[in-house]
Order: C-alpha cells, then structure tokens, then sequence
C-alpha cells in the first residue's frame, strides 16, 4: 500500500507537469506558417468592416471579385489578439487554445476516473504525435471547440444541456474555422459506438444510457456547417481547397504513406499501438464510442495527414483509460495551473517571438525600403508576408489560398518554374513592381532579371529570397 500510495502520488506530479511541459515546447517553436500574415491582415480589414469581408483585397487578378468567408471569425479574433499584445500576445494565445483542446478531453478523463499516470501518457504522446501540425493558424480554434466537445459528451449532463451547450459551440466553431465536418464524424462514430455497446449489453435492466446526446448532435453538425456567411458555398470551397492543395503537394493534404509524410507517420503509428494495446488488455473498461471516435478520425488521418490534431485529441481517452480503482484527484491540479501560469509568462521573456528562416522577412523588410507601390510578383509562400507588411500599397500575384487562383494560375505558375514562361511574358500580363522570388525555387526567372538589359536590378539576395526593382 504505501509503495502504491508513493506511485501515485509521482504520477500526479507527473500530471501537474506535462501540460505545462507541452505549452514551454510550443512556445519555444518559431513561426514558421507562412499563411498567418494573410490571414491577420484580412482579420484587421474584417475588424475594421465589423463583419466579413466579401471582395477580393490581395490578389491582383481577381481584385473585387467574390471572397469566401473562410474562418472569418478566427481571423478576426487573431488579428485583434495581435492588436492587443503584439506577437508575444498571439503566440501564447493560440499556445493556449491549441493545448486547451487536449487539455479539455484529459481533464475530463481524469474526473472520470483515469488514473493520473495514464492521463499523462495520454497528454505526452498525443501532443507529441500532433505536435509537426502545430502552428499559429485558425487550425488551433478547431482542435479547442473539438476538445470542448469531445469533453462535453464525456460529461454526461442531461441531454437538453449537452444540446444547448453543444450547439452554441458547434456554432462559434464553424466560424473559427470551418471544420465543424470533423465534429460531425465524430459525433456519428460517437453515437454508433455507443448504440452498439448499449445493443450488446444483455438486458434492458443492465444496460447504461443510450447516446442520444451524439445521436441528436450528428444531424445538428451536419446543419452548422452552412451556418456561415458562406452558406451551401463552403461546399464548393473546401472541395477546391482540397483539390488545389492536393494538385500543388501540399504534404498535410496528402496520406501517411506517402514520403512527405514518413517522419510524421512514426508518431501516428507509436500512439496508435499504444492505444490498441490498451484497449485490448482492458476490454472490460473500453468505453466504445471512444474507441469508434479514434478508429473513425485514424482512417481520416491515415488518408490526409491535416486531420492528425483531431484525431490525437482523440485518442486521449483510450490511453488515459479509466481505472479499475479510482484514486481521488490530488492537490496537484494547483501545481499544473501554477505551472501552466509560470510558462506563459517566463517563456516569452526567455525566448521572445522569433520567425522561422522560410519566411523572407528581411527581403520584405529592403523592399519596404524601396518605397515600392504596385503589383509583388512573387510566390505562394511569400505572398503573405507581402500582403500583412504592404497591404494596400502591394498587391501580390500569388499567396497560400490555393482555392483563390484558377487552374490556368496554377500551370502558368508551374510554366515559370520550369523556366518556359519568360520575363516578358510576365511583364506583359502582371505589370509588376517589383519581384520577390527564391532563387533556389525559380532559377530561370532569377536568372533573366538578373541578366544586363533586362530591365531591373537586384537590390538584396540573401540564403532564402530575393528582390528586383526597376532598373533607373
């Protein structure tokens, strides 16, 4: 008995840690996502507009055009976080909200009766597994309200509570970011999970609840997901997303097996042996719909690596298992909240905001310098960085909404790679001001600026980007 108190008392320590531990790691990590910068500049015109904005502001062939609404709500929230504490504020923002989704299931868990080891295991290997798809984007309100709900369904309230709470949440979460159909999975595995396991246990007596409150939350998912600006248009849009991110290798679009993603399979494969073999060895405890939610949000993850959050958040419950023998919760949650509280503030002191060496910050910074207006002829992964630092004296040919451009876009921008469209062709079609290009990524082009009599002269290069202005 005492060796058995002393255990758990070191694994409630334990506990108290690691969320702590897994924020410290976050914020230690750089900013490295190169759509954020888009994404805070249209949330500032939205807070500006007070509401969505529905023209095209950045891009320059389809300047006016219809804009989709896509995460609005998120963007905004972001940008006014920003407004408020500078990068520092918004790094340990999202930080916050992307650890309180696994937070959320954990805590609940634990009040459930998981024993405090297991509920560590749990948070460290999750977060780990989930860990190369953390970045500061609207992303991170999904992986909150999914943890949110996940915990709200494990809390087993009354049905109208879970209802009403539910489907305020769904509500927000849609317009944080539209991936409310993850939610939708999840409740349909929810709810036949847990049908199958009150249909087999063996009299009505015996048998617990049935799922109503996941049963009636599918179809209210379902619903929510028009619950936009947007409307029945997100369909169309997140089809082109996918189709356009699938098209140009975006590696988070694309499955586990393919060799962008081998290094990120690893962790899916660990955790998923871990959470089988637990399940297998404590069938009796198994709660099924836990199980049907991580098996259903596997596949999705198993054929799109972008889903990986969800489905880590997932798995929580199946590694934290519920315990035989209930041990009580121990004085220290306090130690995890001071924990958690003592991270966000020494963090940001010890290591300040930096950026990620793919970002051509200092390029945008000499091309600022310039005092150029007009047309940044440039690349989806610097577009960007162009549109939050010279919005509205830049507008940019190309940035990371790959459902904003055209196909015809795409190829052209696939010919200028391969060096078959020419600088002329350019100039005739975009009339650029300037250009802002990777010289290991666009060499032909690099090569005809840099060329005597083509016009334009190089005014910075270093390891990442490079920048041409006209010649004078």
């Amino acid at each position: 008995m005492p060796v058995q108190r002393s255990a758990s008392r070191w694994s409630g320590w334990l506990l108290a840690l690691v969320p702590a531990a897994c924020l410290c790691v976050l914020l230690l990590r750089p900013v490295w996502d190169v759509d954020i910068f888009w994404q805070l500049k249209l949330g500032e015109l939205i807070l500006a507009k007070g509401g969505p904005v529905h023209s095209e502001p950045f891009a320059v062939t389809h300047l006016g055009q219809a804009l989709p609404s896509v995460a609005w709500l998120g963007q905004a929230v972001f940008a006014w976080v920003r407004q408020l504490g500078g990068w520092t504020g918004l790094r340990l923002f999202d930080a916050l909200c992307w650890c309180g989704g696994f937070w959320a299931v954990a805590a609940v868990c634990r009040r459930s009766g998981a024993r405090a080891g297991g509920v560590a295991l749990a948070l460290a290997l999750s977060f780990l597994a989930a860990l190369p798809a953390a970045s500061i984007r609207p992303q991170t309100f999904g992986a909150l309200c999914f943890g949110l709900l996940l915990a709200l369904l494990k809390l087993q309230l009354r049905t109208w509570q879970t209802l009403a709470l539910g489907t305020g949440l769904l509500l927000v979460w849609q317009n944080l970011h539209p991936s409310v159909s993850i939610g939708a999975l999840a409740l349909a595995a929810h709810a036949a999970g847990g049908w199958t396991a009150w249909l087999r246990q063996p009299s009505s007596q015996d048998r617990s609840a049935p799922p109503w409150s996941s049963t009636w939350l599918t179809p209210i998912a379902l619903a929510t997901m028009f619950a936009t600006p947007d409307g029945l248009a997100i369909l169309a849009v997140s089809a082109r997303n996918a189709q356009a991110s699938i098209a140009v290798g975006a590696s988070e679009w694309l499955p586990l097996w393919t060799p962008a993603n081998f290094s990120n399979a690893v962790p899916v494969l660990v955790l998923t042996l871990v959470a089988l073999r637990l399940a297998w060895r404590n069938k009796e405890r198994v709660i099924w719909s836990d199980l049907a939610v991580m098996l259903a949000l596997l596949a999705a993850t198993v054929t799109a690596y972008r889903f990986v959050l969800f489905w880590a958040i997932a798995t929580i419950p199946l590694v934290a298992m519920r315990a035989a023998r209930r041990d009580a919760p121990r004085p220290q949650r306090w130690a995890a909240l001071l924990g958690v509280a003592l991270v966000s503030v020494l963090t940001p002191l010890i290591r300040p905001t930096h950026f990620s060496d793919n970002l051509p910050l200092a390029a945008v910074a000499r091309l600022q310098a310039a005092h150029v207006r007009g047309t940044i002829f440039t690349e989806p992964e610097f577009g960007g960085v162009l549109i939050d630092a010279g919005y509205p004296r830049w507008r940019v040919t190309l940035d990371g909404r790959y459902y904003r451009y055209t196909d015809g876009e795409w190829s052209r921008y696939g010919d200028v790679l391969a060096g078959t469209y020419t600088l002329r062709q350019i100039e005739r079609r975009y009339r650029p001001a300037a250009f802002l290009l990777r010289p290991s990524h666009t060499t032909a082009l690099c090569n005809a600026l840099d060329r005597p009599g083509s016009g334009w002269r190089r005014i910075w290069r270093d390891d990442g980007a490079a920048v041409w202005v006209p010649q004078e």
